[in-house]
Parts: C-alpha cells; sequence; structure tokens
C-alpha cells in the first residue's frame, strides 16, 4: 500500500511534482532522465509515517547537513525519467528521512529507489533555505532549450544582463519574475562547486539561478511556482530569439515602463 492513500496532503503534493514532470517533457526541456525535483514533506508527515522502518540502510549524503535533522522529502529517482515519473511518480520516485546525525538518508517508501545523483546539492540548497527562514520548499532543475542557448554567447552572462533583457520583453516577466535571473558559470555537473555557487547566488536575493550551458535551478513555496518561474522567464526567451529571427533586435520596455510596472506590483 503506497503512504499517499491515508495522507491527502502528500498525495496533492506528489501529484503537483508528477503533473511539472509531465510538463517538462512536453516542452522538451527533460531529455532522457534530464532534470530532477526535490520536495520538502516534512510537515505533511504524520507520527505514523516517521515511524515507518527505513527500507535499506542508511546511505551517506557527502555532506552534513545540520537544519535537515528528521526532515523528509520526496524525490525524483536517479536515472529516472520525467515522463516516466509524470505516470507513476511512487514507482520513479521516493521518500526519503535524513537521519539525526544529519549526514545519511534513509528510503522509507514506497520502493528502494535511489534519489537523483544530484540529491547532494538540492538538499544543500534546502538546508540553506532552512537556515534562512525561508517558506520555499520546493527546488527544481530543469533544461529550458532558449534559456540555454542564451548562456552561449559571453555579453548574456554578465551580472543582471539577462534578467534585464528578459523583463523587458513581455510586462508578466518583471511582474513575476520579480527578483530577476542569477548567472552561475559553467562548473561540473553534481559538483559540490556547483552546489555552492547556487547557494550563494540563491543569497544574493534570486530565486532562479542559470547555469551555464546547462540548465536552471529554482526554487519557491511549492513545485508549481518553481516551474512558473522557470516558464516565464523562458516565454520571454522566446520572444526575443523570435524577433531576432525575425531579422531585428527587439526594441523591448524602456527603463520608466518597467519601473512602472514595479510600482504596479509593488516589486522591489
Amino acid at each position: 500500500m503506497s503512504i499517499l492513500e491515508n495522507n491527502a496532503e502528500l498525495a496533492r503534493r506528489v501529484a503537483e511534482v508528477a503533473e511539472v514532470a509531465g510538463y517538462l517533457w512536453q516542452k522538451g526541456w527533460a531529455e532522457r532522465n534530464g532534470g530532477n525535483i526535490v520536495i520538502n514533506i516534512t510537515d505533511c508527515i504524520d507520527s505514523s509515517l516517521r515511524q515507518m522502518p527505513p527500507l535499506e540502510e542508511a546511505v551517506p549524503i557527502g555532506t552534513t547537513l545540520p537544519c535537515l535533522r528528521g526532515c523528509f522529502f520526496y524525490c525524483k529517482g536517479t536515472n529516472r525519467r520525467m515522463r516516466d515519473l509524470a505516470r507513476s511518480p511512487m514507482e520513479n520516485g521516493s521518500v526519503i528521512r535524513i537521519t539525526d546525525d544529519c549526514a545519511h538518508y534513509q528510503i522509507v517508501a514506497d520502493r528502494p529507489i535511489r534519489p537523483t545523483s544530484e540529491l547532494p546539492s538540492h538538499l544543500s540548497v534546502h538546508n540553506y533555505l532552512i537556515s534562512k527562514g525561508s517558506p520555499y520548499r520546493a527546488s527544481l532543475h530543469t533544461h529550458p532549450i532558449q534559456l540555454v542557448a542564451m548562456t552561449h554567447h559571453p555579453p548574456f552572462l554578465e551580472k543582471d544582463a539577462l534578467t534585464q533583457l528578459l523583463w523587458s520583453m513581455i510586462p508578466e516577466t518583471r511582474a513575476f519574475c520579480p527578483r530577476g535571473l542569477g548567472i552561475v558559470p559553467y562548473l561540473l555537473p553534481s559538483s559540490v562547486d556547483l552546489a555552492e555557487a547556487t547557494i550563494e547566488t540563491l543569497d544574493q536575493g534570486y530565486d532562479v539561478v542559470m547555469w551555464e550551458k546547462h540548465g536552471v535551478f529554482a526554487v519557491d513555496t511549492d513545485i508549481i511556482s518553481a516551474f512558473d518561474q522557470v516558464d516565464v522567464l523562458n516565454k520571454a526567451a522566446e520572444i526575443y530569439q523570435s524577433a531576432r529571427a525575425m531579422g531585428f533586435v527587439p526594441q523591448g520596455m524602456s527603463q520608466e515602463q518597467l519601473h512602472q510596472l514595479a510600482q504596479a506590483f509593488f516589486l522591489k
């Protein structure tokens, strides 16, 4: 029996993950087993689930994360495809519990499916979010085509260059991605260096971080909201690239227009 059967809130959140996984596949942002989703589900774990025995021995995280003691996460499985996760989330993902030493995790449900190889990076971000008192409980990594393409052009990698450009393409980008897009220069995927650089960029005030020539990492209160931010940013990138394909450089909104938007939506 799945742990979702007697926990409506947990079932709802896992269903959201499955929904987003389907969107990522449909958009072409999740080739093969590309991309990852990790959500903090600690607040909807009841006493019976807390006492569940592990399905296998504890696995080292590779680092110690003191803010995650006793926390529970739902994670996409390693080498699992988003299209399969969309159809069967508990057959392509697992629920894990962080042990009291904050350095290991145990798989507690539904099956002994090892989490994503990028789990240490995602958990390090969640540890950071909790340490800051953030309400964010979801992390998403995916490969949005137009945004990744733009990172192959060095001028776009300058601090806030992409933010200003994307904000200017359509009003919704400024309204719904008010913190813009942080940039992390290329680093080895799944590396400690990449995790640390991502946390450093989030600490500068961004919610969405662009990994040069790789993909996007986004955090938000839930996985739907994290997806929405990436979706809006990539739409702005599509508009820019469509204009260039038509043979002109898009004018974009002026700084005054962007300022008016910020005032209208109470943005910083």
